[in-house]
């Protein structure tokens, strides 16, 4: 894990700094673009976008890095007989971290936009961890499938971008009809997103069925992986 940090700061001026100022650069400019459009009228609507960029961030940072984990460490795992699964778990572990460092930040914006602060905010622990466990069996699916098709690097980049815009980062799903409210559940990252958002927003608690909903996507994940990496694992070294 402290080798990828290097890894990823090497050369910069400002090193880990750019785990607290790429987020907030986002947010500052897709608050300006989206507040005229979406946001005008909407209260706190910093702190609803910056969960939802928050999130996704997390997300689109651990999944991008885990798929390319077992390219980018075969040069050890060829060489050393080592679980091929702890160098996706550093990758995890490293935006883990990052995702704790932003949430301190988000914590101070909310402060600033006025939201009253409660003993629910203790929850926000369980979305954190699922979506740690759902990012982490996403990389065990990616980094398997990357391993025989390069291809999914360019077909991934696509589909985050669409989980993007799916995911409601800087628009109201309130006027939505059931049917899409229904498409939009099925959107894991939008689950998390939302489950935040209720209890920063509204200062309610989730209802059970959506703690169950996003650890039914997280074992999922992890089920679906773990199956993949135990199923090819040893024919990882004829595809490096």
């Amino acid at each position: 894990m402290k080798r990828d940090f290097k890894k990823k700061y090497k050369g910069t001026v400002i090193g880990m700094g750019w785990s607290l100022l790429s987020p907030l650069l986002t947010l500052m400019m897709m608050k300006v673009v989206f507040t005229q459009f979406f946001g005008r009228d909407a209260p706190h609507y910093t702190t609803y976008l910056f969960t939802g960029i928050l999130v996704f961030g997390f997300f689109a940072e651990s999944t991008k890095g885990g798929m390319k984990a077992l390219v980018g460490n075969a040069g050890i795992f060829t060489k050393v007989n080592v679980p091929k699964y702890l160098f996706l778990l550093s990758k995890n572990v490293q935006t883990l971290l990052n995702f704790a460092l932003t949430m301190v930040v988000f914590f101070v914006f909310c402060v600033i936009d006025d939201i009253e602060f409660s003993w629910r905010f203790l929850l926000l622990a369980y979305p954190a961890l699922t979506l740690t466990l759902f990012n982490l069996g996403m990389g065990l699916v990616l980094s398997a499938l990357y391993m025989f098709f390069r291809d999914m690097g360019y077909l991934w980049g696509v589909t985050t971008h669409l989980i993007m815009y799916g995911s409601a980062l800087f628009y109201r799903t309130d006027k939505f009809s059931e049917s899409m409210m229904t498409a939009f559940r099925c959107n894991p990252v939008y689950d998390h997103i939302a489950f935040m958002r209720r209890i920063v927003l509204d200062n309610a608690v989730p209802e059970a069925w959506e703690f169950g909903l996003l650890a039914l996507f997280a074992l999922a994940a992890l089920v679906v992986g773990g199956f993949l990496y135990k199923r090819f694992n040893t024919e990882f070294l004829y595809y490096v």
